[in-house]
């Protein structure tokens, strides 16, 4: 048997972090172990191979502490070690402890013997008195089950007689009913709270990548979808006006966008972020090898950006489209010109990976991290404008609520927090989540919306299987959504803010009412949902699959 590399050894400790949910963990050690250059195939590794090979492993070695030259074959039982001496030992210490253990297991089984032949004899006088108390106690038994037949027969008479009064009782009332619904007309009709099950045949399903798709937008002005996967590709589907799951994208209705040549399981060019600027005319995507890549929505490749020196996480246009901000593992965050596509400034302020970046308007910004800082930014000043220090563990992702003055964090310390401007802490802590939170989004409401008479929310989604619905105005929680069995990572609030849609590793995306709380629709995938999407016009729902696919649906109420 060939002994296994450390590469190989990296890329399934990569394949546990990611399989784990510990998604950025996995990309930093991905990018410091350089398993892009390992050559392994991970479309051969099989789930859980790491705990599988554990296992195998101290079998292996109990089996071979329990096997020497004077066996032929282990027992079947052979389970004398524990696993802390199989790990902590070599296999001459492990094979004494066995023969020990052996020893003593046969000396136990020896003084076994010698109380059995003790026992014979007691057992034999025994016997004898047993048979006597058998005879006696069986008479016993005889005289008491006659007196229980006598009960049961008195019993059964008992319910029959019961009966016969109910169904008597049940006739009356039912005459009674009749009566009452001819004088007051029908009966309001119950109307189920069950939840609508989108069918698979009422889902388009876009095939085409060979590995898990992280990410999922459409354009703001069409009716294109782009994909990203770790297949190293990124995708733009051109979906029919009809109706889902009745009309399937033919292979001319989809552009790849190829981060490589050559070899395809590359892991430096996995597709980890992608973004549509204001008009739906170019897509940025940012992948492992710190690159940015700019396309247009034919698929060609306009412009790739040099500059991180690791894994892109976040990129994101200004409302305006003449900048484009982007966030690495690399700790810095960058903003681009798009007119001459060069570094127009870049900020080197955090001392971990930063993980979230999110415009405040078209010169300034936020930026999260590993660190668990988040700073305000602008364009041309060279430090922060502002910190907000209040996160105990690393901030996954921020946003800035519709009108840019309250922005939203969450992080791994189980806390989603609201933060402004105008003051150093925060205006809201909120604690009630379990585990990570690892997104969040405000709803598309309040003033300087298109439903500026609706109440301005936000939705935090968690490991802990739930989403929660905040009301910011008195900074209390509204709903909490227990729907998932697993790690919630996407949520999306759909254009006219009335509802939310959820996706998760438990393979189900729902989509709730944000006025009751409630499950309206749902669907059920083949494989965990890294994200969730609406089209502009809140008539269909994408997501994104671990199992290589992208689902488009239709939603009507």
């Amino acid at each position: 048997m060939g002994a296994i590399t450390s590469a190989e050894l990296n890329f399934l400790v990569f394949r546990y972090l990611q399989e784990s949910g510990f998604v950025h963990a996995a990309f930093t050690l991905g990018y410091e172990a350089g398993l892009h250059k390992g050559g392994i195939d991970g479309n051969v590794v099989p789930p859980g191979a790491l705990i599988t090979v554990v296992q195998k492993g101290l079998q292996y070695i109990e089996l071979e502490a329990n096997t020497d030259e004077n066996d032929e074959e282990a027992e079947k039982d052979f389970a004398l070690l524990e696993p802390l001496e199989i790990i902590t030992k070599d296999v001459e210490e492990l094979q004494r402890i066995v023969k020990r253990k052996k020893r003593e297991m046969l000396q136990i089984d020896l003084d076994k013997d010698k109380g059995k032949e003790k026992e014979c004899m007691i057992e034999e006088h025994e016997h004898r008195l047993a048979g006597e108390r058998e005879r006696e106690r069986h008479g016993k038994e005889k005289d008491r089950e006659r007196e229980k037949d006598r009960t049961e027969r008195d019993k059964v008479e008992e319910k029959e007689k019961e009966r016969e009064k109910q169904n008597t009782e049940r006739i009356d009332k039912f005459k009674h009913e009749e009566d009452s619904l001819a004088s007051a007309g029908p009966t309001p009709m119950d109307v189920s709270t069950t939840p609508q099950e989108i069918l698979s045949a009422d889902v388009t399903v876009l095939e085409g990548h060979s590995s898990e798709v992280f990410a999922c937008a459409w354009s703001p002005t069409g009716s294109l979808l782009a994909s990203g996967s770790g297949d190293s590709t990124a995708r733009i589907w051109t979906i029919p006006d009809g109706p889902c799951g009745s009309i399937q994208p033919s292979p001319a209705s989809v552009h790849v966008l190829k981060n490589f040549k050559g070899r395809t399981n590359e892991k430096s060019k996995d597709v980890t972020t992608l973004d549509w600027n204001g008009e739906g005319t170019l897509l940025a995507t940012g992948s492992y090898d710190g690159q940015a890549r700019i396309w247009s929505r034919d698929g060609e490749l306009k412009q790739t950006l040099f500059k991180h020196k690791g894994p892109i996480f976040s990129l994101k246009w200004n409302r305006k489209g003449d900048c484009l901000l982007s966030g690495s593992v690399d700790k810095t965050a960058i903003v681009w010109d798009t007119k001459t596509w060069e570094c127009k400034q870049q900020y080197e302020f955090h001392s971990a990976p930063t993980l979230d970046v999110d415009w405040r308007n078209n010169s300034s910004f936020a930026t999260c991290s590993n660190d668990n800082m988040i700073y305000f930014c602008k364009i041309g000043d060279p430090r922060p404008v502002k910190t907000f220090s209040g996160h105990q563990k690393e901030v996954n992702a921020i946003k800035w609520d519709p009108t840019g003055s309250l922005l939203a964090s969450c992080s791994d310390d189980c806390t989603a927090k609201i933060w402004s401007v105008k003051q150093d802490k925060c205006v809201y802590d909120f604690k009630e989540h379990s585990k990570e939170v690892y997104t969040i989004r405000w709803s598309p409401t309040g003033p300087g919306t298109s439903n500026p008479n609706q109440q301005l929310l936000l939705a935090s989604a968690s490991f802990d299987s739930t989403i929660k619905l905040w009301d910011v105005e008195q900074g209390h929680l509204l709903y909490s959504l227990a729907g998932h069995v697993q790690p919630v990572y996407s949520v999306a609030f759909s254009p006219n803010g009335e509802y939310l849609a959820s996706g998760s590793l438990d393979q189900s995306l729902h989509i709730w009412s944000v006025k009751e709380g409630k499950i309206v629709k749902t669907f059920r995938g083949s494989g965990g949902i890294f994200e969730v999407c609406w089209n502009k016009e809140g008539s269909k729902l994408a997501a994104c699959f671990s199992n290589n696919t992208v689902c488009v649906m239709d939603f009507r109420m």
